[in-house]
C-alpha cells in the first residue's frame, strides 16, 4: 500500500518526514507540548517538524479516512470564512508499519500558537470564578460566529476548543470540526440542538475538574453553563433581532450602531424602518440584516498593520485614542498619528522584552498587561507611574512565569 499526503503545497514537505510508519501512540513528543494536547476520544499528537526548537508544530489525530477528508475539507472551508478555527494541513493515508501492517489515516493540523486547553487554563491556582466566565462567554461567541455562518458543530464542548488570552477575557478556536457540517442557513431548532450539546459538554467537563479538586471550590459547573447559553441568547439577539428605538432620538441608530462595534461586529448591511404614528406613538426599527466579526482587529490592521485578537485590538485602539486626543490642532491625517504612535508608543514598549523572554506571551497581550500593570502601580503609589516604568516592571516581576507559549515554567526556574 503506497502513503497518500493530500494538502498544502508548501507544508507537505515538513509533513511528509514525519515517522507515518509507526503508531502515532508510539512517537516521541516534546514535553513542553505535551500538556497543550488537550483531551481527545482519538490518539492525538503535537509534533515539530524538525529537530528544531523554533520550527512549525503539527496536531495529527489518527483516524478512518472518511472522517480524516471530510473534517480536512470542513476545516479548509471555515479558514476560507475567517472562522475562528485551526488551519487543517493534510491528509495522510495509506500508512503501514515495518511489518506491512495498516495504520489508521492520520489528519494533520496547524497547531495554534499561543493556545491553550481549558483544563491547563483552569488549573492555575489563582483561577477564579471570572475567568470560567470569561472562557463560557469566549465559547458562547465563537458559537455565534459559526452559526452565522451556517455551520452546525454539533459536538460544542471546551475539549474541542482551544483558549488564547485576549485582553482581559479570552478567545476561542475550534479544533475538532469531525461532527461539523454547513448549512445554507441555520434553524432556531438546529441552533438550540447545537446549545443544547454544548450545555450538557461543558456542566460534564466542569463538573469532571470539580471532581478532581480542580476547579475554582465556590464554582458551580450547572451555573457557569447556564451563563454560555444566555451569553450566546444575548449575542444572537443583538446581532439578529429587530430593536424597536426612539424616533425622536437622532443619535438612537447611531448608538445601535456602535453597541454592535463594542461586540466586535462590524454591521455591513442594516434596515433601518420608520412607523408614522401620533406624536407619542411612532415607531423606529433597526434590524442588523449582514454583520461581520472582527470589528476593532480590522481597524487595527488597517491603520497600523497589527494582527491581533478583537479584545487586544480594541486595547490598542483605545490607547491610540488617548495618544490622538492629546495632539494639537490642526490634527496630522490618522494615518500618519497612528505612524508616530507605533514609533513612539508600542513598538518602545515592546522592545522592552529581553531575548530570553520573547516568545512567551504575545507581544499585543503584553502591550495591554503593561497597560494593567501601570494601573495597578500607579494605585498603589497614589500618582501616575509610566507606561515605560511598568513596562520594565512587568518584565522583572511578572513575565518570567507566564507559561502561554506552553514554556515549562517550573522546570526552567530550577536549572
Amino acid at each position: 500500500m503506497a502513503l497518500r499526503i493530500t494538502g498544502v503545497g508548501e507544508e507537505i514537505a515538513a509533513v511528509s518526514g514525519l515517522p507515518w510508519n509507526q503508531s502515532l501512540e508510539f512517537w516521541p513528543e516534546d514535553p513542553f507540548l505535551t500538556e497543550k494536547r488537550g483531551i481527545s476520544r482519538h490518539v492525538v499528537r503535537l509534533v515539530r517538524s524538525t529537530d528544531d526548537p523554533d520550527s512549525e508544530v503539527y496536531a495529527v489525530k489518527e483516524t478512518v479516512s472518511e472522517f480524516a477528508n471530510r473534517e480536512y475539507k470542513i476545516l479548509r472551508e471555515l479558514k476560507q470564512l475567517d472562522a475562528p478555527s485551526v488551519q487543517s494541513v493534510a491528509v495522510v493515508e495509506g500508512r503501514t508499519d515495518n511489518d506491512g501492517e495498516e495504520l489508521p489515516c492520520a489528519l494533520v493540523t496547524r497547531f495554534l500558537p499561543y493556545s491553550l486547553p481549558y483544563r491547563v487554563l483552569l488549573s492555575g491556582k489563582d483561577v477564579t470564578a471570572e475567568d470560567v466566565t470569561l472562557m463560557a462567554n469566549a465559547l458562547a461567541l465563537l458559537l455565534v460566529r459559526l452559526h452565522l455562518l451556517g455551520f452546525w458543530w454539533g459536538d460544542c464542548s471546551l475539549s474541542n476548543t482551544l483558549f488564547r488570552r485576549d485582553a482581559e477575557g479570552f478567545a476561542a478556536y475550534l479544533v475538532d470540526a469531525e461532527t461539523g457540517e454547513f448549512q445554507r442557513s441555520l434553524s432556531d431548532g438546529q441552533r438550540e440542538h447545537d446549545l443544547e450539546i454544548a450545555h450538557f459538554n461543558v456542566a460534564a467537563e466542569l463538573e469532571d475538574l470539580a471532581l478532581s479538586g480542580v476547579l475554582y471550590a465556590g464554582m458551580d459547573p450547572i451555573r457557569a453553563s447556564n451563563a454560555l447559553i444566555k451569553r450566546y441568547h444575548r449575542l444572537w439577539a443583538a446581532l439578529k433581532e429587530r430593536q424597536v428605538l426612539d424616533p425622536k432620538d437622532r443619535h438612537a441608530v447611531e448608538r445601535a450602531m456602535r453597541q454592535l462595534h463594542d461586540l466586535g461586529f462590524a454591521v455591513e448591511e442594516v434596515s433601518v424602518q420608520i412607523e408614522e404614528g401620533n406624536e407619542n406613538s411612532g415607531k423606529l426599527y433597526f434590524q442588523p440584516k449582514l454583520v461581520a466579526a472582527g470589528y476593532h482587529k480590522n481597524r487595527l490592521r488597517e491603520l497600523m498593520g497589527l494582527d491581533t485578537e478583537e479584545l487586544q485590538a480594541k486595547r490598542l485602539l483605545a490607547s491610540f485614542d488617548r495618544y490622538r486626543g492629546r495632539e494639537k490642532s490642526p490634527k496630522p491625517p490618522i494615518h500618519e498619528s497612528a505612524r508616530r504612535w507605533l514609533e513612539e508608543t508600542f513598538n518602545p514598549t515592546v522592545a522592552l522584552i529581553p531575548a530570553e523572554l520573547q516568545g512567551r506571551i504575545e507581544v499585543a497581550q503584553f502591550f495591554h498587561e503593561a497597560l494593567e500593570h501601570r494601573w495597578y502601580l500607579s494605585e498603589k503609589a497614589g500618582h501616575d507611574v509610566g507606561l515605560e516604568f511598568a513596562a520594565k516592571s512587568y518584565v522583572d516581576e511578572i513575565l518570567p512565569f507566564r507559561r502561554d507559549s506552553g514554556v515549562d515554567v517550573e522546570e526552567e526556574s530550577a536549572q
